[in-house]
């Protein structure tokens, strides 16, 4: 299927366009000063001028200065245009250069428009777009979460005006000697141009190195989700589940190929490629998709706090708990609720650092234990090869725990180099199977058919370090629930309330955001609760039927109708995405009968 490709018109077209309609005698030039310097160059006023004037003269210079830019890159450039203010707004971040040259005039000052000019060219590096790389802290790592699957969902509109209008307060206070209002110079602070919804997303650079990438893949894919292995392996066997997370691991790249396939062609996220190839139902479906699965996650995740913390009461307390696994997940809406209220996603990161160091230390100390004792006790004498009882709820086990498409565009787009992407892709994907292994595998080793999916209740009970790991392991899931759920609420939001509806300039439109917020954290509780008694199946049932699609169906699909030309390729994504399917029905069915029938 051949793509139209759109004709784009090159510089001397441009400029030969826009030739026929702007005035003569005028031209762009990086600041209003320059007429200056030609005026006092002149032996007198009324001498004629050889060099044309700034358009900034003309009426409504600031609205049509970006045409006489594009018609004065088309021709070679003098020095005046090297310096303009697209250059200085994409520079590195270094300290604003000082210039020599001379303030404007008064008579400058005076004519419309000229004081302001004046005050944006003095204080011109405040408005500079410095975009740190991305992933070089866990702050900007949350960034990517905004544009999960590569939808914008940044931050909603009542966090951006909050932002804005705070910064005005604060800028706008009354002369306390009785003065005019400072309203009018707090106003001359900001740039020409408002801030747009997007510019926050549109001024990061794609700079972020080879390095950064790796590390920040890492973090996408080694999450909670590590902590369900060794009950899986426990399901399906030893042998049997490390062929199983090979498998995946293989099938989720070549899956992740495809997407990417697609996105170099039509470029855009997950959505946007959806709707290009196919049309809005799909991108629907692939939004419906998406928040099936964090809400999955979220499920799984309270229901893992809440096993957790009973184990870590009872072996505190030496007796037994009066707290349930229902009312323990019904405990965390203290904490969920008000953390579901945040409208910007950066605002979780000291969460999600917290989470991350609890995970890192509760996995060493897991590799510490175990090593140590299949060294003194050897294998389980219950060790399986292969578990024929439940081995379909070890296939969606290993799907949930490499769940990571919704990271991998906005990821390759951060890139300075985004062609080597797939190439470190595929050392991460590497890298995080041999991780995924070595969990599981040490751990059945070590406890065999004891596993439990908790599998720090297996460690011994009176230590106190064990104890801690137990705690510690709870809250990094718990603060991590909020970042999971971040997603799925802007989906949904952005699907029920109007883009223009603010809670900033109405309450009741504020707390009906609020509200519905609060009923998607209880609609999770509750769902949480009925599956709490059987959470290796919970995660199971979550990739099997949340997972799947997005992983492999839908990338398969669009690859077909979008990008693939030869049979072999057609016929590598008609067999992807049909066993995908059949996977996804077989592994849920089987679930679902082991579980409540």
């Amino acid at each position: 299927m051949s793509v139209p490709q759109r004709h784009v018109p090159t510089e001397a077209e441009a400029k030969k366009v826009l030739s026929r309609h702007l005035p003569a005698g005028y031209a762009f030039r990086a600041t209003p000063l320059d007429d200056a310097t030609d005026t006092a160059t002149t032996s007198h006023p009324n001498a004629p001028s050889h060099s044309p004037e700034s358009s900034l003269r003309l009426l409504g210079g600031d609205v049509h200065r970006h045409l006489y830019k594009v018609r004065s890159q088309a021709t070679s450039k003098p020095r005046s245009a090297s310096f303009s203010y697209s250059s200085i707004n994409h520079a590195p971040a270094s300290p604003p250069r000082q210039t020599t040259q001379p303030a404007s005039s008064a008579a400058e000052q005076l004519a419309p428009g000229g004081f302001r000019r004046e005050f944006v060219r003095r204080k011109l590096g405040r408005f500079n777009t410095i975009s740190a790389p991305v992933t070089s802290n866990f702050v900007s790592f949350l960034d990517l979460y905004g544009g999960f699957a590569g939808e914008d969902l940044a931050e909603s509109s009542d966090e951006d005006e909050n932002n804005n209008n705070k910064a005005t307060d604060n800028e706008e206070e009354p002369d306390s000697n009785g003065g005019p209002n400072d309203g009018d110079a707090a106003r001359e602070t900001r740039p020409l141009l408002g801030r747009r919804k997007s510019s926050r997303a549109a001024g990061k650079k794609s700079d972020a190195g080879l390095a950064k990438t790796f590390f920040t893949l890492l973090k996408a894919f080694i999450g909670t989700g590590i902590m369900f292995l060794p009950k899986a392996f426990n399901n399906g066997g030893i042998l049997f589940s490390a062929c199983v997370l090979v498998a995946i691991s293989a099938l989720s790249m070549l899956a992740f190929h495809l997407l990417l396939q697609c996105k170099r062609r039509y470029g855009g996220g997950y959505g946007d490629l959806a709707e290009e190839i196919i049309g809005p139902r799909m991108r629907q479906l692939v939004l419906v998709s998406i928040t099936l699965s964090q809400l999955g996650f979220v499920c799984a995740g309270t229901v893992f706090v809440a096993e957790n913390l009973l184990s870590f009461f009872n072996a505190v307390l030496q007796r037994p708990n009066p707290l349930s696994t229902s009312i323990l997940i019904a405990l965390q809406l203290v904490a969920l609720v008000p953390l579901a209220f945040i409208r910007n996603i950066s605002k979780l990161g000291p969460a999600a650092l917290l989470a991350d160091v609890f995970i890192l230390f509760g996995l060493v100390y897991i590799f510490y234990y175990d090593i140590g004792a299949l060294a003194h006790n050897g294998v389980s004498s219950s060790v399986k090869l292969f578990n024929p009882q439940h081995f379909a709820m070890t296939i969606g086990s290993a799907i949930f725990t490499f769940e990571g498409v919704g990271l991998i565009l906005p990821i390759q787009s951060s890139m300075k180099r985004p062609e080597k992407f797939e190439q470190l892709l595929c050392i991460v994907m590497a890298i995080i199977t041999v991780i995924f292994i070595s969990v599981g595998v040490l751990c059945y080793a070590t406890f065999g058919a004891d596993t439990q999916i908790e599998v720090i209740s297996n460690y011994p009970q009176d230590s106190k370090l064990v104890n801690a790991v137990q705690f510690i392991y709870s809250l990094a899931v718990l603060v991590g629930t909020p970042v999971q759920l971040f997603p799925a609420l802007r989906i949904v939001e952005a699907r029920l309330f109007a883009r223009s509806s603010s809670g900033k300039r109405s309450s009741a439109t504020k707390w009906q955001k609020n509200a519905f917020r609060t009923a998607v954290v209880l609609l999770c509780i509750a769902v949480s609760v009925l599956g709490a008694n059987d959470l290796d199946r919970f995660v199971a049932l979550i990739g099997s039927f949340a997972c799947v699609p997005l992983v492999y169906i839908f990338p398969a699909i669009l690859h077909y109708k979008g990008v693939a030309e030869t049979r072999l390729e057609k016929a590598g994504d008609v067999l992807l995405a049909v066993g995908g399917l059949v996977g996804m029905v077989f592994t849920t069915a089987i679930t679902v009968a082991n579980s409540f029938v």
